[in-house]
């Protein structure tokens, strides 16, 4: 079936959908995006991916296309027109596209920002089995840019971790800074010992994840406690369990690392029901 998207205030099927070549998310990955989930038809955590893009957008000093009421709107019509249940809303905000290439920022009076959303149809997304076996991660050196709190369209790293992942056998890499764990590829990292969560700081050196503030929230609403601090691989290895958090696969646990199975090499409790906790919640507050 083809999809209906939008672009730059217009609904289109996916197949007349077009930005220029001379766009600069295109040119110079100068652009932001959010990645919203959708269960039971509805959207999950909204507010926090609206307000994390107007931060993102502030950041970058890049001229927001549309109000955060207008966005709403057109994601619910996304979700609406394409008859999505469960699934995802990948929205991308770029400085819009000059009339050529320059390293200079064109003047948001002049071009405006480009706007582009689109869905994608996950049925399942909420029981995915990979939570009942756990993933297997690899560390690899964190070697992106320091403004990692900024949610740009920067991942060619991360790709690239991801298939350094896949080529060992593995679902995704953990990446490595001075030692400590900075972050997934795509998602927040946490380990578990002797019951406490343990993930690390907010700052410049990690996503400040949207997944990842509501599942703090609810442990500690669940009397659980939670450390907010650097790990290493090998504290990490002699946890009891682990797990990540991001908006495509809410709290999904880790089973092993480096090679190293973690407790029994299963998905441990506390993981377990934080997932059971978060999707219970959210589709209470889900809009």
């Amino acid at each position: 079936m083809t999809r209906t998207v939008y672009v730059n205030g217009e609904y289109l099927p996916e197949t007349e959908a077009k930005v220029s070549i001379f766009d600069r998310g295109f040119l110079m990955a100068d652009g932001v995006y959010e990645v919203t989930s959708v269960l039971d038809g509805k959207l999950i955590d909204f507010d926090g991916h609206a307000k994390r893009l107007e931060r993102s957008l502030r950041e970058l000093d890049m001229a927001a296309p549309i109000t955060m009421e207008e966005l709403l709107e057109v994601h619910r019509e996304l979700v609406r027109l394409n008859g999505i249940e469960e699934g995802m809303i990948y929205l991308q905000i770029t400085r819009g596209a000059p009339e050529d290439r320059d390293f200079a920022f064109p003047d948001p009076a002049k071009v405006p920002s480009t706007i582009v959303l689109f869905t994608q149809n996950k049925p399942g997304l909420a029981n995915s089995p990979a939570a009942a076996k756990g993933l297997k991660v690899i560390s690899i050196e964190d070697i992106r840019w320091g403004r990692r709190d900024i949610k740009t369209v920067q991942l060619l790293y991360p790709s690239m971790g991801k298939m350094m992942a896949k080529k060992a056998g593995c679902d995704d890499a953990w990446m490595v800074e001075d030692g400590f764990v900075t972050e997934g590829t795509s998602n927040n990292a946490y380990i578990v010992k002797d019951g406490k969560i343990i993930t690390r700081q907010l700052s410049n050196d990690i996503l400040h994840g949207i997944t990842r503030a509501a599942v703090l929230k609810f442990a500690e609403e669940a009397q659980m406690v939670v450390e907010e601090r650097p790990f290493t691989i090998a504290e990490a290895q002699a946890a009891d369990e682990a797990f990540i958090t991001s908006a495509s696969t809410f709290v999904m646990p880790v089973v092993e690392i480096d090679g190293t199975a973690l407790g029994d090499g299963t998905p441990g409790p506390v993981s377990k029901r934080l997932r059971e906790i978060y999707l219970e919640e959210s589709r209470k507050a889900a809009i």
